[in-house]
């Protein structure tokens, strides 16, 4: 019998066969996955996974009793070879074939590799297996090199220097944090990586990769043990790519995360969804949030629902003490509003042309913007316009204007 097929079992996978579940499906649900580990969530590999004194195990997020339990067949370690749209057929590399009358896509990313001299000496974070790779690496004299002043190369810097690392992070770009992230913000957290200790250059180039160094574009050279990389991540298109899907830095979708094929959807990382909190804008999210949300959407527009995404995309990340938690698309924002919410936590209010509040940008301890973001991002699924008196005011309760 036909059921459900998903492949990939990420954080979006195991969702959806969850979420089939839940929603009634009581056909066959088939998850598969390429790397031998049942589901486990990624956001610890670059922070717990490293920093924990003992052996780490993954934070597993479907486990093999619990998708007994469910129903759901687990097939791990084997990856989706092809798909043949016509006679709705998964082929798997082991030779198995498996039928659907619908299939999720959510084969997530994989990491933007380097291509210049020496790029074979480079490491990279991505699985579980990478993580317990580099833990050893993280050790006191340790010169680490991180490459890359994104979320994953900072918190890796992070684990690094707390590890009692020599740590130097290089990013190409003019600041750290470039996509996403204001500066306002991107320079409170480069201000507390130097002030553990990091040696942060921005806006320089890297000539080669040597075997004790880091060749930079102007000759200096960084004398580094490791090598790391996090300059972001690609999409894994290819088995949709191969099976005649659209490609726009991620699987085409609707707001229903369908494909131009209604029994094939796409989820998470690797999902290009058309969003229509902005107009249709076509978005791919990287985030643990969307992931969970699209495979859950997605699961129940497998069963025919048409629901269109509704979820407001939010980013988050710790650095040390702080967290930085981030609602909506900034870059959206044609003005910005601050709110000062004390104990060196800010807020920054993103306005479109019409007003309209698109993003709101917290940076403090966790106690102190978690809530305010929570507000900000209803505020901005109700696609609220509020005053920017208001939300510069600290005695304004965003509730209060909630609630207008």
């Amino acid at each position: 019998m036909a059921g459900m097929v998903i492949v990939g079992a990420g954080e979006a996978g195991a969702r959806a066969a969850a979420v089939l579940r839940e929603e009634g499906w009581d056909g066959p649900v088939t998850l598969v996955g390429g790397e031998v580990h049942p589901p486990y969530e990624r956001p610890p590999l670059s922070k717990a996974a490293l920093l924990a004194e003992a052996e780490p195990a993954a934070t597993t997020v479907l486990d093999r009793e619990r998708a007994a339990a469910l129903g759901i067949e687990l097939v791990l370690g084997i990856e989706a070879a092809a798909i043949d749209r016509a006679a709705r057929t998964v082929f798997l590399a082991d030779g198995r074939t498996l039928p659907y009358s619908r299939l999720l896509l959510a084969t997530g990313a994989r990491p933007r590799r380097l291509t210049l001299p020496g790029h074979d000496r480079v490491l990279y974070l991505r699985r579980f297996d990478d993580a317990l790779a580099l833990r050893p690496l993280l050790r006191p004299g340790t010169r680490l090199a991180i490459i890359g002043g994104g979320f994953i190369g900072l918190e890796l810097a992070a684990a690094g220097v707390t590890r009692g690392c020599a740590v130097t992070l290089i990013e190409a770009l003019p600041r750290i944090l470039m996509r996403g992230v204001p500066a306002e913000i991107a320079a409170v957290i480069a201000d507390r990586h130097r002030a553990a200790g990091i040696d942060l250059r921005t806006g320089i180039g890297i000539d080669r990769i040597e075997p004790d160094a880091v060749v930079l574009a102007d000759g200096n050279r960084i004398a580094a043990d490791a090598v790391i990389a996090g300059i972001g991540a690609v999409p894994e298109t290819a088995l949709a790519e191969a099976a005649g899907l659209a490609i726009d830095n991620g699987i085409v979708v609707d707001a229903t995360l369908a494909t131009a094929d209604p029994t094939i959807f796409a989820a998470g990382d690797c999902a290009a969804c058309a969003h229509p909190l902005y107009a249709g804008r076509r978005i791919r999210l990287e985030a643990w949030r969307n992931a969970q949300d699209q495979g859950a959407l997605a699961a129940r527009n497998m069963l025919g629902r048409g629901e269109a995404i509704a979820a407001v995309p939010w980013f988050w990340s710790d650095q040390y003490e702080l967290t930085l938690q981030i609602a909506g698309l900034a870059d959206e924002g044609r003005t910005m509003v601050a709110r000062d919410l004390g104990d060196g936590a800010q807020l920054l209010f993103h306005l479109a042309a019409d007003g309209r509040l698109v993003a709101a940008s917290g940076i403090g301890p966790l106690g102190k913007i978690a809530r305010e973001i929570r507000l900000a991002e209803m505020l901005i699924a109700q696609r609220a316009a509020p005053d920017p008196g208001a939300l510069a005011s600290p005695t304004v309760r965003l509730k209060t204007l909630l609630a207008a």
